[in-house]
């Protein structure tokens, strides 16, 4: 399978989760469950690039970027946007595959881009495989990061 579709192999007994750490005040830990669970579910059909399989069609279901790190408590002040702008998102996948974005892409008052963590491919639950980085407007598949194990939220080096 291509990375997209990769499953995640953990024991019966160990859900996929990732982690929301960095400069937050309540870094979390999370399954696919929970992100599905007590969270607006955002649906995404999408067409991008594949470097290695060509044009893929896919439909994502899962809760945006921005709502699942907001609930950590990202250490910026919410009321400033220049606070806010400063910020960057790493995001690590269990596939090797890592992509930063900055707060400002996903911020509504900015990019507003709908970028989800996804918890369904295809109609089908990402419980076994873990969640996905979708990003709706790109092109090119390459920020589509599979079995996300973390995701890191600070300030630009040299801002605080």
């Amino acid at each position: 399978m291509n990375r997209l579709g990769a499953p995640r192999r953990t024991p019966a007994t160990q859900l996929a989760s990732l982690t929301v750490r960095g400069d937050v005040g309540h870094p979390t830990t999370l399954t696919v469950r929970d992100l599905r669970e007590g969270r607006r579910q955002h649906r995404a059909e999408v067409v991008f690039d594949c470097a290695t399989s060509g044009p893929q069609r896919h439909v994502f279901e899962g809760p945006l970027l921005r709502e699942v790190v907001l609930a950590a408590h990202p250490l910026f002040d919410t009321r400033r946007r220049k606070d806010r702008s400063r910020f960057a998102l790493a995001v690590s996948g269990g596939d090797g595959h890592h992509t930063v974005l900055t707060w400002a892409e996903i911020d509504a008052d900015f990019g507003n881009a709908p970028v989800l963590l996804a918890t369904r491919l295809d109609g089908e639950d990402l419980d076994p495989a873990g969640s996905q980085l979708v990003v709706p407007a790109d092109r090119c598949g390459a920020r589509y990061i599979s079995a996300i194990t973390q995701v890191w939220v600070g300030a630009w080096p040299g801002t605080r």
